[in-house]
């Protein structure tokens, strides 16, 4: 359906095309006309379908520049999502000159202080930072006339419901709410029952969330050999830009760590770095000065980087959504992507799960071998030798060029160059990588059946802040600065395709046979576990 069917006036229509919205998705289509005529909406859908465009354009056809009053607010989980939001509403609002300010943890509260005496029409902001506004009375929403609470079930698992709910009592009781929201769990229900009047319920089924464009594969193996698979299929497949998926913050700096040392261009992304680290490192991903980011869902929640071409699961979800949204970072504006999800055996029971919501079969992927990695390597290294051998000036170095070719032949001097070129001899740098304590059993869903003799089936428990969250692996952790009045911590969810025929490369045997999660041919003593206290500031 076309925007202009929409009931959207023509200034907002030409703001949609100066930015080059052409056709509403699925989520906009059901969600404008509601929202334009005042229904309060409950939306279901995920990250990555045009949620921000379908609030935010009938919040910006609806604001009164006359009214210095704040009149829409927009709760986010994240400072990145609340960044995102906001940048994307100042761009469509840019024309009618609407004034958004974004707030959150982590960052100088003073020059947000500042940042709102332009009396912004438009809030974004993430639940504690909101609430110290609110407290200061930097903020006041008595005259919000649209409250958006989006990615409502990712606030409920890091422990925002205090905050939503007081939040909520300082709005006006005549407020139009809309609340987005990629799962359905209870304690949403009762935010919709509590706080909204008769909402709509808009879903976006599954088969429209799971795009065809992404390829999607697993690799079975154990625990212990995930490392070296990873690094050895990314010398195969030479990924453009990729992300990485890990389920704890420990998990992701130590990836992050081991890539590095062994020669690739990566960083790590979570919610204990600075804003001012978050920003660099999201900046240099899509500059392509980096082009692997290891990340957690929770940093990651609403990322939307142009180019991504490949999304790397070396921790399965526990929440088959959260699949959903990992793949949702690949495959956009009709491009194709890949995704290739690492599993051990007792994990096979989690990918039965995540076959079940997105309706497709994935792909297994024999690993690649060391000789494979190698090939692939120095075929990738060939664009680089071309811009040295365009680059270099031979007559300055014309002795030394007799010299070498009269000693080797043209063959050995290129296998060399392309050798150096392609630092192969990091490819066996000793990487540690923490065990992590094994996802609960499944049990029910999938009747305990798996692929390839995968585990039992285990339980998949819901938390008991009725938030949708699992127990078990959860961590207490802060929102990067984004703390309670009283200082207290918040608790978080732990960060913590194709055919049915096999694509082969070659088989990939361990050289040792120890469990230790040192990942080299040299061995190494299993690594003790480490545990880290984080402290909430402000």
């Amino acid at each position: 359906m076309k925007f202009s069917e929409l009931g959207l006036s023509q200034d907002i229509l030409d703001a949609i095309t100066t930015h080059g919205y052409v056709e509403a998705t699925p989520i906009q289509e059901k969600t404008i006309p509601l929202t334009l005529s005042g229904r309060d909406v409950i939306g279901q859908a995920q990250t990555g379908t045009g949620k921000t465009a379908a609030f935010g354009l009938p919040i910006l056809e609806h604001i009164d520049l006359e009214n210095k009053n704040i009149q829409a607010l927009i709760v986010s989980p994240t400072r990145e999502l609340a960044i995102q939001t906001a940048d994307e509403l100042k761009k469509l609002g840019h024309d009618k000159h609407v004034d958004v300010q974004v707030v959150f943890g982590g960052a100088d509260i003073r020059r947000q202080i500042q940042n709102l005496k332009s009396h912004p029409q438009i809030l974004v902001g993430t639940p504690g930072r909101l609430l110290d506004h609110i407290n200061r009375k930097t903020v006041k929403i008595e005259h919000v006339k649209t409250l958006v609470l989006d990615e409502a079930d990712e606030m409920l698992n890091m422990g925002f419901l205090e905050d939503i709910e007081s939040i909520i009592k300082n709005t006006p009781a005549d407020r139009q709410t809309l609340l987005f929201s990629a799962t359905m769990p209870p304690a949403i229900k009762r935010i919709g029952v509590k706080f909204m009047t008769n909402p709509e319920h808009v879903q976006i089924e599954a088969k429209e969330l799971t795009t065809d464009l992404v390829d999607q594969y697993f690799v079975r193996m154990r625990e212990n050999e995930k490392f070296d698979t990873m690094t050895r299929i990314f010398d195969v497949q030479a990924p453009k830009l990729a992300i990485v998926f890990g389920r704890t913050k420990r998990r992701v700096e130590e990836l992050a760590r081991g890539l590095e040392a062994r020669g690739y261009h990566a960083a790590g992304l979570h919610g204990d770095l600075t804003q001012q680290m978050r920003s660099r490192v999201l900046a240099q991903f899509k500059s392509h000065e980096i082009n692997i980011l290891v990340a957690t869902d929770v940093a990651a929640r609403g990322l939307d980087v142009k180019d991504v071409s490949h999304v790397y699961n070396f921790d399965i979800p526990q929440d088959p959504e959260s699949y959903v949204h990992r793949i949702g970072r690949t495959g956009r504006a009709g491009a194709e992507g890949v995704s290739v999800t690492f599993v051990s055996p007792n994990e096979m029971d989690y990918l039965r799960a995540v076959e079940d919501l997105t309706k497709k079969r994935m792909t297994a992927l024999e690993p690649a071998s060391l000789q494979d990695a190698r090939v692939g390597k120095i075929k990738n290294a060939t664009g680089e030798v071309n811009k040295i051998v365009n680059a270099v000036n031979v007559n300055e170095i014309q002795s030394e060029v007799d010299k070498l070719t009269s000693q080797y032949s043209s063959e050995q001097l290129a296998a060399a160059l392309l050798s150096s070129v392609a630092d192969l001899e990091k490819q066996n740098t000793p990487v540690e990588i923490t065990r992590e304590r094994p996802l609960p059993r499944r049990r029910g869903g999938s009747g305990g059946s798996s692929r390839n003799g995968g585990g039992r089936g285990g339980d998949r428990r819901r938390g008991g802040n009725g938030g949708g969250g699992y127990r078990g692996n959860r961590e207490r952790r802060s929102n990067g600065g984004d703390s309670r009045n009283n200082g207290g911590q918040r608790r978080e969810a732990r960060e913590g395709g194709a055919s049915n025929g096999e694509r082969r490369f070659s088989d990939y045997k361990r050289r040792d046979g120890r469990s230790t999660e040192r990942h080299s041919n040299n061995g190494g003593a299993p690594r003790q576990r480490r545990e880290f206290t984080v402290r909430e500031k402000d």
